[in-house]
């Protein structure tokens, strides 16, 4: 079932996955619906990222300990961590932004993260930004090479969920922060009274 921002939900949501290429602003949606619906978000980011940038061992622990919760907001993201997250989740929210505006949207945050050496997770910093130039997996870099990576979604979880014997998962489908903000204040809001 894919939805659009003005369209009503089906039933009030207790666990969400946010979709969405890197710098389309899934963590800042996922904060939002959660305090929206009053539950917790957690940041898969901090569950995966470790002290320099190494994936935390006990990361699929940590999500299978999240997955059995009743109540989360959460980004869709990792390629082991997905399936448990789909298996669970009752909403995915796909932010499907212009790659004009994700990849502004990923530099900004770059830089200013870089600049104002703001640590993220673990201890974790920005990179040198001169890395965009040589270092493969810079984000920038990254970002650009899986620009389209959710091209197609809603077939792709129709197929996880036929797979997996799951029962209908909506997708909403934002294509703006204009819609994102609409979601929440009319469908989100509305699933709540």
């Amino acid at each position: 079932m894919l939805l659009g921002p003005d369209d009503p939900l089906p039933r009030r949501p207790s666990r969400i996955v946010v979709a969405g290429v890197s710098g389309s602003g899934k963590t800042t949606l996922a904060r939002r619906a959660a305090a929206r619906l009053g539950v917790p978000h957690v940041e898969i980011d901090a569950l995966f990222h470790g002290p320099g940038w190494r994936p935390r061992p006990e990361f699929l622990a940590d999500v299978e300990r999240l997955v059995v919760r009743e109540e989360w907001v959460t980004e869709w993201q990792y390629a082991a961590a997905r399936p448990l997250l789909l298996a669970r989740a009752d909403l995915m929210v796909w932010l499907d932004l212009p790659v004009a505006r994700t990849m502004t949207q990923v530099t900004v945050r770059t830089v200013t993260r870089r600049v104002g050496r703001v640590e993220l997770w673990n201890g974790n910093r920005e990179g040198p930004l001169l890395g965009v130039l040589h270092q493969p997996d810079h984000i920038i870099r990254w970002a650009w090479r899986t620009r389209h990576k959710y091209d197609g979604l809603p077939e792709r979880v129709e197929a996880v969920r036929r797979a997996r014997a799951l029962p209908d998962l909506p997708v909403v489908r934002l294509r703006s922060h204009r819609d994102s903000r609409r979601w929440c204040d009319g469908p989100l809001a509305a699933s709540t009274v």
